[in-house]
């Protein structure tokens, strides 16, 4: 599936997120740099929630990269550590919120959560 990351958070759905913690709360801006401009968009996280919104307003934890990396990451294609080793990414501020961008955005495509694999006697060890 290919989908930019705009799309993806035009998408993300209001509600409770069971994979968020609940006890984290915090304000993230993503500033995606193209063509000499950057698109602001502002994530308000608290009681499991996400409340996406366009905003330059200040944040606890400001993320920036160029388009393309954050569209990496809106396709499972690229984890943000990695992102951030690579010097894709840049942050500052508040780095305990950097580790929730994995649940906020999607993993690889073809990942699947271990409780769900199909346990046969032969895979075990």
């Amino acid at each position: 599936m290919t989908v930019s990351a705009v799309e993806y958070l035009r998408r993300l759905k209001p509600g409770r997120r069971a994979d968020l913690p609940d006890a984290v709360a915090g304000t993230v801006r993503l500033d995606m740099r193209e063509d000499g401009r950057t698109e602001h968009w502002y994530l308000a996280i608290a009681d499991q929630q996400i409340r996406v919104s366009r905003s330059s307003d200040d944040a606890e934890l400001v993320v920036r990269a160029d388009r393309e990396v954050f569209d990496q990451l809106a396709r499972g294609r690229l984890h943000p550590a990695e992102a951030l080793m690579r010097n894709e990414v840049t942050v500052q501020g508040d780095i305990r919120l950097f580790v929730l961008l994995r649940r906020v955005f999607p993993g690889p495509p073809d990942a699947r959560h271990p409780r769900k694999l199909p346990s046969t006697a032969g895979d075990r060890r």
